[in-house]
């Protein structure tokens, strides 16, 4: 079984991953160290390496393997660097941002989420992350961060969430209007928040950050 496991997250980091052009040594290297089948919801475990988006709870997914491959070569994590995730799901993009990062502080709405990012993160041996319930509107962080993850979609990006960058920092979200949204890279430019469009997906909204209803007559 855990050949075929092995064999499994191979085949998801060559046939899917590399092909969407995800070739950072380093982050092939934490798709190929975190067991994903660890992270995944008991009744997908046989789905843990599909090309799927997977469905966690709350309206939620944990995204495809070349989503989560793209968003971690697009931050370009250095072994120093502090990082904030908002949106900890299963905990899975959480252990790969800690494999590449000095540390990761991760927050998410639903309590139960946390509580199980802990307790898988604690089984796969991760000390260097923190996990917090809170949520990401009106919560206020005491410091700043080198990368931010963002890991739901948001209709439009909050400014709020570029504030807590560091000076040459960077943040991956994904935006727009579903079925079409946008994933991009934002850093600041002077007092400009400017974001570098990497490719297209449809991931689920962030509680808070979904799309205005617009009423016609």
């Amino acid at each position: 079984m855990s050949m075929n496991l092995d064999q499994a997250r191979h085949a998801m980091i060559e046939q899917q991953v590399r092909p969407w052009e995800v070739l950072d040594p380093r982050v092939l290297a934490a798709l190929a160290a975190v067991r994903r089948e660890d992270f995944v919801p008991a009744a997908c475990r046989e789905l843990a390496f599909a090309d799927l988006p997977l469905p966690i709870g709350h309206g939620e997914v944990l995204m495809k393997p070349v989503v989560e491959g793209r968003l971690l070569q697009a931050l370009a994590l250095s072994e120093g660097d502090e990082v904030l995730e908002i949106g900890t799901g299963t905990g899975y993009l959480t252990a790969c941002l800690a494999y590449l990062g000095r540390e990761v502080l991760s927050i998410d709405l639903h309590e139960d989420f946390a509580a199980s990012a802990r307790h898988r993160l604690g089984l796969a041996g991760i000390t260097n992350v923190r996990t917090e319930t809170a949520d990401a509107f009106s919560w206020q962080p005491s410091r700043k961060f080198d990368a931010i993850a963002v890991t739901a979609a948001v209709a439009s990006v909050p400014e709020r969430f570029g504030q807590w960058l560091k000076p040459g920092g960077r943040m991956f979200v994904v935006h727009g209007l579903s079925p079409v949204q946008e994933a991009s890279l934002f850093t600041w430019r002077g007092n400009t928040l400017h974001g570098e469009s990497l490719f297209e997906t449809d991931i689920p909204y962030l509680r808070g950050a979904e799309p205005v209803a617009q009423f016609t007559l």
